[in-house]
């Protein structure tokens, strides 16, 4: 796994099934972002990268195209092939996939791009696409105006150390002049993930990369200080299902010839 963050590679493969269990999904209004702007219907061929258990490569393959996931972490790799066994699985980084030159039409990194945020990775990624292709960068982020969210990240902040986050916008350096790809564009999709808050809060973090490459004491601090939250805080206290407030953002870029 050349070329994979310590932090993912770790934790990633520690947590692959609280990944599955605990990361939310994504709203079903992505679907027309899907087909009218990135060009995802059934001739189209998508590379899905970055893919994970596979919550986003579920989406695209409700569009009709033809979806080929890539991703390094065997474990999570694993996972997404239980899931989606219809689904080509390869093993691949952003900077060395196993493709032939201008084999898709679109490519989508949902949750990931930050990870990969590299000219290399934005040269490869135009070697895959066709001339005109399009690049779709997506991710879910948490809605910090409410304030038992806004506690959550004041918990899972301290223990980022150098892991790659997209809140930092580094992820957007690589589009400065860039040759490869014109500038991102983003639409904006409000989503909740609704369930217990075993699942939208305890597991969904277990599964952050770099609480889960944690040793189990480590751990154990976490879901005592998110546990606490449960219990006290008065938007979250008694209740068996919580709405977990995300605003969905996703951006589109060209493949520039």
């Amino acid at each position: 796994m050349s070329g994979v963050h310590q932090a993912a590679q770790v934790g990633f493969s520690a947590e692959a099934k609280t990944y599955a269990h605990g990361r939310p999904d994504y709203p079903a209004e992505l679907l027309p972002w899907l087909r009218d702007t990135l060009g995802a219907g059934p001739a189209a061929q998508v590379v899905d990268l970055g893919a994970g258990t596979g919550k986003f490569t579920r989406l695209l393959t409700t569009t009709g195209a033809t979806v080929t996931a890539i991703e390094p972490v065997e474990a999570m790799r694993a996972e997404l092939v239980a899931r989606l066994p219809q689904v080509r699985a390869l093993s691949g980084t952003a900077d060395a996939m196993p493709l032939d030159t201008g084999s898709a039409d679109a490519l989508t990194c949902a949750q990931a791009f930050h990870w990969f945020a590299h000219q290399s990775s934005l040269a490869e990624m135009h070697r895959v696409l066709r001339p005109g292709g399009r690049l779709g960068l997506v991710w879910n982020v948490r809605d910090e105006s409410v304030d038992w969210v806004a506690q959550i990240t004041r918990i899972i902040t301290p223990l980022e150390g150098d892991t790659p986050r997209f809140h930092t916008g580094a992820w957007r350096l690589p589009f400065d002049n860039s040759r490869h790809f014109s500038a991102p564009e983003l639409s904006r999709f409000e989503y909740s993930h609704i369930g217990p808050p075993q699942e939208v809060i305890i597991e969904r973090f277990l599964s952050v990369s770099f609480i889960a490459a944690l040793p189990d004491a480590g751990k154990a601090r976490v879901v005592e200080q998110l546990q606490k939250l449960i219990e006290t805080h008065p938007d979250l206290r008694g209740r068996e299902t919580i709405a977990f407030p995300y605003r969905t953002e996703a951006y589109h870029c060209i493949r520039l010839d």
